[in-house]
């Protein structure tokens, strides 16, 4: 696969997408207010994270031999994984112990972003020097 968080993002986007039409649609009627605010917050974060990862691909486009973006898109991915994921069930299921989960998925995201913002920091090599 030449790019895995471009494939990730973008299959983040898509769920995020559909999951977010599926809440607006069916479950608009079924949801209380409180756990239809808790799902439309998972799709939110799905999907501005959906977009980091995509950022992510480019930045690893542009910095192949660093080691912190691939870091920071697997903890980016894990985190919509968790935070959003765990959104959903609570929303859906009702199990509020899920809650405890949310927020180590939004560790993981300022994890991601730092990772993200010390790769910023690091040089890159000169391909004229190469």
């Amino acid at each position: 696969m030449k790019s895995v968080f471009l494939f990730l993002g973008s299959f983040s986007a898509f769920m995020g997408v559909g999951l977010g039409a599926f809440g607006a649609h069916a479950l608009k009627t079924t949801l209380s207010a409180e756990a239809l605010t808790i799902y439309q917050t998972g799709i939110n974060y799905q999907m501005w994270h959906a977009l980091g990862l995509v950022g992510i691909a480019c930045l690893q486009n542009q910095m192949p031999d660093s080691r912190l973006v691939p870091w920071a898109g697997w903890f980016m991915f894990i985190g919509i994984l968790l935070f959003s994921g765990s959104l959903y069930l609570l929303a859906l299921l009702d199990i509020h112990w899920l809650g405890m989960i949310t927020p180590i998925g939004g560790a993981c995201f300022l994890i991601a972003w730092l990772l993200t913002c010390l790769s910023a920091t690091q040089k890159k090599p000169n391909s004229r020097y190469q």
